[in-house]
């Protein structure tokens, strides 16, 4: 299996690929105004690289439950000249996590390679279209509602049943429409977004029943709410579980793990990897 993004190349089965987080907002769940100073974000992000990521995935607007909307303009003077930086000093892929078309197409212009889309375009195609002109990785990510109501009142007759609907669609669309070659997508079940704990659960423990789409799987559970809701972590609590889900994951074939926390996750992963791998042998 095969993921193309731009000139990168990721092919599957290979070690589980790790993708940092970087948020370049004041008002991101777990790290909002760390790293709001480009330099300062430039540097966090090559120390991700350092410690095995391989993809650095980079936000100028919250997406946390409840978060308000930024304008399209403070997104861009927000993102780019950390792109811009990144792209000089790293050769790593670079995602942009935007809704927004014109931010895409910034970010691809000024060196990203993939665009982690939560909106999975559901409100037209240009987003397709820019990913299409740049050859673009493509992230088509559930959720249900936008970030400022998904949580109020989430609701699924089979969420499992659903997401994997919603996929096949996209999927569809994306083929058909978008003019996307099924190696530049990437399919996230989009834990926490417009999901209760149980339904989070559930497609945590169904995630091989997305192989028969046949692309990759990302899985982004790193410090999320549903973690306390469970265990009662508070915010710095949530490593433990945070590696707990990337490792079962692993063993149920998710390709890409997505984290704040990249040398622990690193580390948790090649331990599931080589455990997984004499179980296939045994």
């Amino acid at each position: 299996m095969l993921f193309r993004a731009r000139h990168f190349e990721f092919r599957f089965p290979r070690p589980t690929v790790v993708m940092g987080i970087v948020n370049v907002t004041p008002d991101s769940f777990s790290d909002g105004g760390k790293f709001l100073d480009p330099d300062t974000a430039v540097a966090h992000a090559l120390a991700l690289v350092a410690q095995g990521a391989e993809i650095l995935d980079l936000g100028g607007e919250s997406t946390r439950p409840g978060a308000e909307p930024v304008s399209e303009a403070e997104e861009l003077r927000r993102v780019i000249p950390v792109i811009e930086k990144l792209a000089a000093q790293t050769k790593v892929a670079l995602s942009i996590d935007t809704l927004k078309p014109a931010v895409a197409h910034a970010a691809l212009a000024a060196g990203a390679s993939i665009v982690n889309d939560v909106a999975a375009s559901r409100d037209g195609d240009a987003m397709w279209k820019i990913v299409s002109e740049f050859s673009a990785g493509y992230i088509c990510m559930h959720a249900q509602g936008p970030p400022q109501t998904m949580q109020q009142n989430p609701a699924y007759t089979d969420v499992v049943r659903e997401v994997g609907e919603f996929f096949s669609e996209r999927l569809i669309a994306l083929l058909n429409d978008g003019g996307i070659a099924a190696e530049q997508v990437v399919l996230d079940p989009g834990i926490g977004f417009g999901k209760t704990l149980e339904h989070n659960l559930q497609l945590l423990a169904s995630l091989r029943s997305f192989a028969r789409l046949r692309r990759p799987l990302l899985l982004g559970v790193s410090r999320k709410s549903f973690i306390e809701k469970l265990t009662g972590a508070r915010l710095n609590e949530r490593l433990p579980a945070s590696l707990a889900c990337a490792t079962l994951a692993v063993g149920d074939g998710v390709q890409i793990i997505r984290t704040h926390d990249v040398a622990a996750t690193v580390q948790a992963v090649r331990m599931a990897e080589a455990v997984w791998g004499r179980k296939k042998n045994a």
